[in-house]
């Protein structure tokens, strides 16, 4: 017991920020999802949605951002940008992504379904903001083809410093940033091939190699690989199966000589309502209440990756 007011308060702070968490979901305080993991400066960052305690259906409002050094101690650093701060976005803040470049960190995100915004900041977990005060890239834009939703930006820097931006449902789209990271060239370059598409991508190498991930039509998160970043892609199988939240979304990052994969479920959700039958429901409230996990992923030698289990313990501290 902590007998002063003044240090109970303080207290209460430190346990907000700072999350212990020995297993899987590793965010335990608040329900998110879609999580990008990034490292920067030798810390372990995840940029997820926030799903609310109350949703009913993919109505986000805001951002957190969450770091790490030990891959177990979780910090929360609070709402890195909201839609709150975009004159130009109304609804939906579903799943961001972010990049450091020449010492800035440039924060991607969709909003209305429609849009793709980029927000900037000195710092890896913000306070972001929007340095165009417009979207860098829409559904409208020439050259983008998208029958669905416009969403899921994720960012590749390659090798010799050029930036890339993939997104769109149903189908790849892909940009050329240009330096500045908050505009491009003008091409939208179409991914073609990838087998069963429908959200989620994500662009990383390995041992020169490019692989292209994503979640697909039956909810499995699946991979292609290529020589060249705008392929074309070979389809290789499948990295994740489906998981309990009706959707699937992920990303994979190497943090200290370990492969990481990032992706969500609505475990917390089943074990914060133990009388929801664990059936999906998209009537019901289930889908919209997920939380981010983390399991090692795995190369075979000719750099196809074995397929992740998910696990309830998560993964093992850093010392």
């Amino acid at each position: 017991m902590i007998p002063n007011k003044k240090y109970r308060i303080l207290f209460s702070i430190l346990l907000l920020s700072t999350i212990l968490s020995a297993k899987n979901p590793f965010i335990r305080h608040m329900y998110s999802a879609d999580p990008s993991a990034r490292v920067f400066n030798d810390t372990l960052y995840v940029y997820p949605s926030h799903d609310q305690d109350t949703a009913t259906w993919f109505n986000m409002n805001d951002w957190h951002v969450y770091s790490t050094t030990d891959m177990k101690t979780w910090k929360d650093h609070g709402v890195a940008l909201s839609l709150n701060d975009l004159a130009w976005a109304k609804r939906f803040a579903w799943a961001p992504d972010c990049i450091q470049k020449d010492g800035k960190y440039y924060f991607y995100y969709p909003t209305d379904k429609f849009h793709i915004g980029v927000a900037v900041s000195d710092r890896p977990y913000g306070p972001f903001r929007d340095p165009i005060g417009k979207p860098l890239l829409s559904m409208d834009s020439p050259g983008v083809i998208c029958n669905r939703d416009f969403i899921d930006p994720a960012i590749l820097i390659d090798d010799d410093g050029s930036a890339y931006m993939f997104v769109g449902q149903n189908t790849v789209n892909a940009i050329k940033l240009n330096p500045d990271m908050v505009s491009y060239d003008g091409k939208v370059h179409i991914i073609e091939g990838i087998d069963k598409f429908f959200e989620a991508v994500w662009v990383h190498k390995y041992k020169g190699k490019y692989y292209l991930s994503y979640s697909s039509v039956d909810g499995k998160i699946c991979y292609a690989m290529s020589d060249s970043v705008f392929g074309p892609y070979q389809n290789e199988g499948v990295i994740l199966d489906e998981v309990n939240s009706g959707t699937n979304h992920h990303s994979i990052v190497e943090y200290k000589g370990e492969w990481y994969l990032f992706y969500h479920t609505s475990d917390l959700y089943y074990q914060n309502n133990p009388d929801v039958e664990q059936v999906l429901d998209w009537n019901g409230l289930m889908p919209f209440r997920r939380s981010i996990c983390v399991d090692y992923l795995k190369y075979n030698a000719d750099g196809t990756i074995q397929k992740v289990v998910p696990t309830k313990t998560g993964v093992k501290k850093i010392n």
